[in-house]
């Protein structure tokens, strides 16, 4: 077992950096060769994606948290950050980022630069990050290095001398990468002898333990038992124990300027410790807070239900410990006539969403009901207002309306130039805008496209791929409001309107959208005793129906031969019967039927 040393490691011998790349690109295997080089894990207990702890994560094969681990190497301590590739979490890297001072870049030596490389490798040089850039997967068959290092070089303008070569499934050059590392990443600023900054950038709930928050120290010197001031919320809490991760959460009797640990206080708020908050000592407080993140800006709506109407307050709890290790997650109640009380939440793409439902279900054992993910709609009214709405229920009267803005995106596609025709097609499909196209190489092609954000958060990835054999990649930043031609489209059963069902869509697509969903609700609505119409409504105006029909009694049965008026009068008794019961009628909706309806893939 590693012996930690008690006084604080020196600043220049420590090294703090975060890995980086594309999805895939082998950062979480990377990962997995350090620890076994640098003998942070036995080969015994060692396993594939070890830092990434979430059974989901393995499930997947994708990083969802990033994760840090301290290593040594050659005398000198490395702070590692593991980050996620998907552009849905993009802000666990720019949080990762803040805490480090150098940045391993990771390019598939067979795939070449991706959209999210330029894009962590721009997040970087904003941050005033050194870069290393590491070509992997050299063992490949496939692998052409020479050709995406002529490629780094053209782009990133990253001299092709200076860039590693490592197989990080093999382990070959990854000594010299840990070698690079040490020589070119500089050592963390900070004075010892300074009123103590450190910054939470990432922090979970712990049922037994309170919350655990991921701190780097700046200035000054965090010992174990001192009574520390939260500089955001201005509450005081004594650390009951420091430590670091080695990956094995080891304490420790102090950190100093430039290290990187986890800090527990007995804080049961969950409020109290978000990611971004400075701490200080009590006793000698620091004049001034370090600067925290920006604040995530939600992209995709959706209310999510528990199905079981007592579940509401279990449904807040888990949301709010969910938030204190995903601060990108926002919500707020709302009520729905056909769902119940639910919560209105903001994410940052699909994924993410999708990531978070599953999340809630397994971790805090809930059943959820997803609506139909939306975007932010803002609505210029007649009366010189505006107002922002997040679901289709906050949508004024069309007359109070003057006209309304959605949200566009600046997307950034890398593909094969073979591809490009099929591409543009797609893009101008969903009403896309080309803002530039530019050969990377003679074989890859930039596109960047100015695209609604509603056209995009679907299925437009999975177009994309398809497209493209699954060549291409896409990154994408927000761009701004636009005036649109928008209408809401209610979908009503028997006359009354259904508010889970209604959605916010172009005009160009509310006849596809009605007649899908008027057709899916045929199929999923169990027959009553009476017709039961479904109609899908713009403004008053049907632009869709179907007609779930209703079960009928055979009153014939028992008329052999006689007279056809005796038949007439009975079928029109029973005629008169549905009518009458059509007027007071319920529609009952199942359960299922609202899940299957708004599933994510329909």
């Amino acid at each position: 077992m590693t012996i930690l040393p008690s006084s604080p490691t020196a600043p220049d011998k420590i090294r703090n950096l975060s890995i980086v790349a594309h999805i895939d690109h082998g950062k979480s295997t990377l990962s997995d060769r350090i620890l076994e080089l640098t003998g942070a894990v036995n080969a015994r207990d060692m396993r594939d994606q070890y830092l990434d702890s979430m059974d989901i994560e393995r499930e997947r094969g994708i990083t969802i948290k990033a994760q840090n681990v301290r290593v040594y190497w050659k005398g000198y301590t490395v702070h590692l950050i593991d980050t996620p590739g998907h552009v849905d979490f993009g802000y666990e890297v720019s949080r990762s980022l803040a805490a480090c001072e150098g940045v391993v870049l990771l390019v598939d030596a067979a795939q070449g630069i991706e959209a999210q490389t330029l894009a962590h490798a721009y997040l970087a040089l904003e941050h005033d990050l050194e870069l290393v850039v590491v070509l992997n997967k050299i063992d490949l068959p496939a692998a052409d290095p020479e050709r995406c290092a002529a490629e780094i070089e053209a782009v990133l303008g990253v001299a092709a001398s200076e860039i590693l070569q490592v197989s990080a499934k093999t382990g070959a050059g990854v000594p010299e990468l840990l070698d690079a590392i040490c020589a070119r990443i500089p050592p963390p600023a900070g004075d010892p002898a300074a009123p103590l900054q450190a910054l939470i950038f990432d922090s979970y709930y712990d049922q037994y333990r309170g919350v655990v928050s991921s701190l780097r120290v700046f200035n000054g010197v965090l010992t174990s038992g001192m009574k520390l001031r939260f500089m955001q919320t201005g509450r005081t809490h004594e650390v009951e124990e420091l430590g670091v991760r080695l990956p094995v959460p080891t304490p420790v009797q102090n950190l100093g300027p430039g290290e990187v640990g986890y800090v527990i206080a007995g804080i049961k708020d969950v409020g109290e410790a978000r990611s971004g908050e400075t701490v200080t000592e009590a006793a000698h407080p620091a004049e001034k807070a370090l600067e925290g993140y920006q604040e995530p800006k939600p992209m995709v709506f959706c209310g999510l239900y528990p199905i079981e109407g007592d579940e509401f307050e279990s449904l807040r709890d888990a949301l709010e410990k969910l938030r204190l290790s995903d601060s990108s997650v926002s919500y707020q109640p709302e009520t729905s006539a056909a769902l119940g009380f639910g919560f209105r939440c903001g994410f940052l793409g699909l994924l993410h969403m999708d990531i978070v439902r599953e999340r809630l279900e397994r971790e805090f054992d809930l059943s959820l009901i997803a609506t139909a993910p939306s975007v932010e709609y803002v609505a210029k009214l007649t009366d010189g207002t505006e107002m922002r709405m997040h679901s289709p229920a906050e949508m004024p009267a069309p007359q109070k309306i003057e006209l309304i803005e959605e949200p566009f995106i600046n997307a950034t596609i890398l593909l094969p130039s073979e591809n490009t025709g099929t591409v543009m097609e797609l893009c101008q499909a969903r009403r896309g805008e080309m803002v530039r196209m530019e050969y990377i190489s003679p074989e890859r092609v930039e596109l960047v496209y100015r695209i609604p954000l509603a056209e995009v958060v679907m299925d437009f990835f999975d177009a994309l791929k398809s497209r493209t054999k699954g060549y291409a990649s896409l990154d994408y930043e927000p761009a701004g409001f636009s005036p649109g031609e928008l209408v809401k489209i209610d979908i009503m059963l028997n006359g009354v309107p259904v508010d889970a069902f209604s959605a916010i869509i172009h005009r160009s697509d509310m006849m596809e959208y009605g007649r899908r969903m008027t057709e899916k609700l045929r199929q999923l609505i169990p027959r009553q005793l009476f017709d039961v119409p479904i109609q899908a409504a713009v403004g008053g105006k049907v632009v869709a129906r179907e007609t779930v029909k209703a079960k009928r009694k055979d009153v014939l049965a028992k008329c052999y031969g006689g007279d056809i008026s005796r038949k007439r009068k009975l079928l029109e008794k029973q005629k008169e019967g549905k009518k009458r019961m059509k007027n007071i009628g319920r529609v009952e909706v199942p359960q299922e039927a609202f899940i299957q309806a708004l599933r994510l893939e329909n």
